[in-house]
């Protein structure tokens, strides 16, 4: 870890569990934090490059603090959380604990990190999205550029308020991803948007003649496309021969490549499975 001040801050880190949203190490030096009354830390999922199986980023995961296994996802518990300000509480505890536990292991190799910003926050935060965020990041010196937030997909009511915050984000520094249903409404988001990156589900991969547009449009404008929950050896067959008949990398994420953990994966090159 290259970060000086973040290992000051991991230094100071008590391990003694605090107040609901406070956060310490454990005996391995990972963060955790508690949110009412369940622990939780962070785990990590590759985003690889199809053609090489290289690594180009990792998304950060919630998960429960398990002694027998990885954890349960927590990301439903916004759904549940009683009021806005619980919701905006836990998902900066979130985005808090992922960029700590990723940096405080991340090389100069340069892998970027994808943290999700959950759609009830779109409307919860009154004003200046990523503002609160980026103070954190300064404070521990991490660097904003290597940091993606990820929007949900937005209804086309709500087409107002993912420009709304798109905007708050980039004016913040941040690159943003989005999350989109098909590749139809990708090339909608990307005529009024221009987001960093494009993520679509690779379950999902029936209008191939619109998907090649989106891929061909997406490069012209520097913008990424990330194909996730790739889960079956049919849907990574299907991918490689998208990205070969429109001539562009795509990325790829899923549990048929990698399983979420704690700690990162190697970062090298691995072989895909056909």
């Amino acid at each position: 870890m290259s970060f000086p001040i973040l290992q000051k801050y991991l230094a100071r880190l008590s391990d003694a569990t605090g107040a609901a949203s406070s956060i310490w190490l454990d005996h391995e030096g990972k963060a955790q934090g508690r949110f009412f009354n369940c622990t939780m830390s962070s785990a990590f999922q590759p985003i690889r490059e199809l053609a090489s199986g290289q690594v180009q980023a990792y998304e950060g995961l919630a998960r429960s603090v398990s002694a027998q296994d990885q954890g349960l996802s927590l990301w439903k518990l916004l759904d549940h959380a009683a009021s806005d300000d619980e919701s905006i509480e836990l998902d900066r505890l979130c985005r808090m604990l992922h960029a700590i536990n990723f940096f405080r292991q991340a090389d100069d190799g340069g892998q970027d990190l994808y943290l999700n910003v959950h759609d009830r926050l779109l409307s919860a935060v009154s004003s200046n999205h990523g503002h609160a965020f980026r103070r954190i990041l300064d404070a521990l010196e991490l660097p904003l550029e290597r940091v993606v937030l990820q929007l949900p997909a937005a209804s086309p009511q709500q087409g107002w308020l993912l420009n709304y915050v798109s905007d708050n984000y980039r004016r913040n520094g941040f690159r943003f991803a989005v999350n989109v249903p098909s590749a139809r409404e990708a090339l909608h988001v990307l005529e009024r948007l221009r987001p960093d990156v494009f993520k679509l589900d690779a379950r999902e991969l029936h209008d191939g003649e619109t998907l090649q547009t989106l891929l061909t449009r997406s490069a012209q404008a520097g913008v990424a496309v990330v194909f996730k929950r790739l889960e079956s050896p049919q849907a990574l067959t299907a991918l490689r021969q998208l990205s070969e008949a429109a001539g562009v990398p795509l990325l790829v994420q899923g549990y048929l490549l990698d399983e979420p953990r704690a700690d990162l994966p190697g970062t090298g090159q691995r072989a895909v499975a056909a």
